[in-house]
């Protein structure tokens, strides 16, 4: 056996809101075969399995009772090249920022708008993340995930995945699915998502007429530096909150009663109403209590300003999430995932 197994290991460095809980167990799997190891010690052990990778969508509420296997697999190639569409494979423990970063170096475009989000490639479908005007399945190719069922490996399409809004086929069925590597399909030929008036705004402050994927990247780097804390610095798993799809008329009453809301109309006749706007109107922003907080510049971002728990922080967004049904008649759904 190769895989590397830890008893009563801290989980403060594994997850950024920085909550100090306890795994029972706990390795790290360099490669396929450390992956299948800890699927057989947690069968043989009657011990759960709870695989992280970058614990940036992670709330912990309690010491981990599991096995926890952070995925620290590396690994990036290029799988084709017809000198206009590229198909890249990553393993799932890359870093997702620095895997961009590396797409741009060899002059690809497609993930651009995604520079700066914490976590990691294999976590990155699970959730279908997304940013200004671009998610996961805009550049998704393909991605393997072992069945941990069956052992065996499969294949997932762009179809299979099921993507939708911070959603997919994996995040309904996290104990079956673990994913190994994912591809990506992108260009040489630049065709830029500039539609999100943050990012637009930006470039023109710099002068830049024509920007290049690389701008566009720096350019949202310097704003989510702006409007969100570094996990290093101040404990946060971002966004917290799902922008919330509502009915239109719903949408409307709001509308009327609240002319300054942020809502985007969506193509299935639903609105997407901005939650960071619901929370700051509704007087949050900036609402501490004890080492758990609201973000002073951003809403959407509950904060640990150090020794705040799981619980502690499950309880703030509990609150929010109560008192916005009750002003808004809108619900607000978590994006971590709670353990």
């Amino acid at each position: 056996m190769t895989l590397q197994l830890r008893a009563g290991v801290s989980l403060k460095p594994f997850n950024t809101f920085g909550v100090e809980v306890q795994a029972q167990a706990f390795a790290e799997a360099h490669n396929d075969e450390d992956v299948r190891e800890a699927l057989t010690f947690s069968v043989e052990h009657a011990l759960p399995l709870l695989v992280i990778g970058g614990g940036s969508n992670l709330l912990l509420t309690a010491h981990v009772q599991a096995l926890v296997l952070r995925m620290a697999t590396r690994g990036i190639r290029i799988l084709s090249d017809d000198g206009e569409q590229v198909i890249i494979e990553a393993e799932a423990g890359e870093g997702w920022h620095g895997f961009v970063l590396w797409t741009l170096e060899q002059g690809l475009s497609g993930l651009e708008n995604l520079s700066l989000i914490p976590g990691t490639v294999g976590a990155a479908p699970m959730q279908n993340i997304g940013a200004y005007g671009v998610e996961i399945k805009n550049i998704f190719h393909s991605l393997t995930a072992l069945d941990r069922q069956t052992g065996e490996l499969r294949d997932f399409t762009l179809s299979d995945c099921a993507f939708a809004y911070r959603d997919s086929v994996f995040k309904h069925h996290p104990d079956r699915w673990l994913i190994l590597r994912v591809r990506f399909g992108l260009s040489r030929t630049a065709r830029l998502h500039l539609e999100y008036g943050p990012v637009r705004q930006r470039l023109d402050e710099q002068g830049i007429s024509q920007p290049t994927p690389k701008d566009v990247s720096l350019a949202i780097c310097a704003i989510r530096r702006e409007k969100l804390p570094d996990p290093a610095v101040l404990g946060n798993a971002g966004s917290f909150f799902k922008n919330p799809l509502v009915a239109a008329s719903l949408a409307a009453d709001l509308k009327r009663e609240h002319p300054g809301l942020i809502s985007y109309p969506q193509a299935d006749g639903q609105v997407k109403l901005a939650a960071g706007w619901l929370i700051e109107q509704a007087g949050w922003k900036g609402f501490r209590d004890g080492d758990a907080g609201v973000h002073r510049l951003q809403s959407l971002v509950l904060v640990n300003y150090g020794s705040a728990t799981g619980l502690q922080l499950l309880d703030l967004a509990q609150r929010i999430q109560t008192d916005i049904a009750q002003r808004y008649q809108v619900t607000l759904d978590m994006e971590p995932n709670l353990y």
